[in-house]
């Protein structure tokens, strides 16, 4: 089962219709329509989330979900930056088609979306497939993040280097 915390229900209502529930603008009107809709969604989407199972993610997945949420950030998380980052931060032997398989599952899952950017004259007109998080991948990453904390927060005893290798 997925806790939902009401901020993560928000996002992804926010990821859908591109609308940010902190504005300030619109008729009193159009608020409480878009209020009475949005509550709807959240208790919708807060069903469904319960319903849900969680998925779980290999340690290539995580990386390069993790990867893309850093470089979205600049606007760069694209399947060749993502596979240099990795490289980089990893110092792995990865070549582009795994992080294209990684992420097309991701996307099947739901924890990226992706759109196509502009074409430009260094690509040859070719254009740039870009990822974006969302608030689903998010909110695994944080789970992740919270399962490995506790784990390493739980090991008292450093390592001791290995006598025998």
């Amino acid at each position: 089962m997925v806790n939902c915390t009401i901020a993560d229900i928000k996002c992804s209502i926010a990821d859908s219709f591109g609308v940010f529930f902190q504005t300030k603008q619109g008729s009193g009107r159009l608020k409480r329509i878009f209020l009475l809709l949005a509550l709807h969604l959240i208790s919708k989407y807060r069903t469904n989330c319960l319903r849900m199972e969680r998925t779980y993610l290999g340690e290539f997945e995580e990386i390069v979900l993790l990867t893309a949420a850093v470089l979205a950030l600049q606007s760069e998380a694209y399947g060749v930056a993502i596979t240099h980052q990795i490289i980089e931060e990893t110092g792995r032997s990865v070549r582009l088609n795994q992080v294209h398989a990684a992420l097309q599952r991701l996307e099947d899952k739901g924890m990226v979306k992706s759109h196509l950017g502009e074409p430009t004259p260094q690509r040859g007109g070719r254009r740039k497939r870009l990822f974006s998080i969302t608030a689903y991948g998010q909110h695994t990453l944080r789970d992740i993040q919270t399962v490995r904390e506790s784990l390493w927060s739980r090991l008292q005893i450093p390592f001791r280097p290995a006598l025998n290798l």
